[in-house]
């Protein structure tokens, strides 16, 4: 193993192992709800949904990396390619749908009873199954053109391929088929994030209300002394700074590596950290947060 592979494995291996644990930790302690007496609550099933997402991400990584990283070349046939750069790709838009699902629940949680879009606000988690539903379907769809393009490297002529995914390859297809799927990835990616940019400024908005309103009412000490929602909109306000730095940031150098086709060691080795902090980050916010509005 070179340097650049030492350093590769380091980062993979410093966020992996915490990310899976975080996930699963917040899977245990919101599955379980039912057990202690404890009904579920809309934003549970979201919270329950994202990690479940993150999970498929950092899985279907590390298989690719591990692939990569220490030259298992025969560890992925072309049903492995397929299904791991498959549930990658449709695992970073579960992400995105959920995390703006999420953004859009709380913003209509806390905004004011009189207002129009209380009549929005799921009363159950049953009622937020109908859009995990359609977030499935949707990504799946927009993820299909994979399972025909992806092959395994070993024995195919490189000149082939338009690019490379750890020993994976994606195939040249169709100019329509390459832009339709362009299409709705960049249109599923532009609704989702005006809807999580909305309503992450309608609750930096309605925070910013609340500190007044605090300030006025109380002395300082109480300031802190906020109502669950509250606490819980700064968790979800957090993650929503978090999921927007890692998105932006991998699509610039994204943009800029497709535009460039360059491979450089440390962009690649970056483009894992993006791809792998938020999965591994956003259950640790959520934990020390302690994100749950009563």
């Amino acid at each position: 193993m070179n340097w650049n592979n030492i350093i590769h494995t380091i980062i993979f291996l410093s966020l992996t192992g915490p990310g899976i644990l975080g996930n699963t930790l917040i899977l245990v302690r919101l599955m379980y709800m039912p057990a202690l007496g404890t009904e579920k609550k809309p934003i549970d099933l979201i919270l329950i949904h994202l990690a479940f997402s993150n999970i498929i991400t950092i899985c279907s990584t590390l298989i690719k990396d591990i692939a990569t990283v220490f030259y298992f070349r025969n560890f992925l046939g072309d049903i492995g390619c397929k299904a791991v750069v498959f549930l990658a790709r449709m695992a970073r838009g579960l992400s995105i749908c959920t995390t703006c699902l999420l953004s859009l629940v709380q913003a209509v949680t806390i905004s004011p009873r009189t207002t129009l879009w209380t009549k929005l606000k799921p009363r159950s988690a049953c009622e937020v199954l109908p859009f995990i539903f359609v977030f499935w379907i949707v990504n799946v769809l927009i993820s299909s053109n994979l399972l025909s393009y992806i092959k395994a490297g070993s024995g195919l002529n490189s000149s082939m391929a338009i690019m490379y995914i750890g020993h994976c390859y994606m195939l040249q297809s169709r100019h329509i088929i390459k832009w339709l799927f362009l299409s709705l990835m960049t249109l599923r990616d532009a609704i989702f994030q005006s809807l999580l940019g909305w309503s992450s400024g309608s609750m930096a908005l309605h925070l910013y209300k609340h500190h007044k309103r605090v300030l006025y009412l109380y002395s300082s000490r109480f300031a802190n002394n906020s109502p669950p929602e509250i606490r819980a909109t700064w968790s979800v306000l957090i993650l929503m700074t978090c999921f927007l730095f890692f998105y932006w940031v991998d699509f610039i150098l994204s943009f800029y590596q497709g535009f460039t086709v360059t491979h450089e060691s440390v962009l690649l080795n970056i483009k894992v950290f993006l791809e792998l902090g938020y999965a591994s980050f956003s259950p640790y916010v959520l934990i020390s947060r302690h994100i749950h509005a009563h």
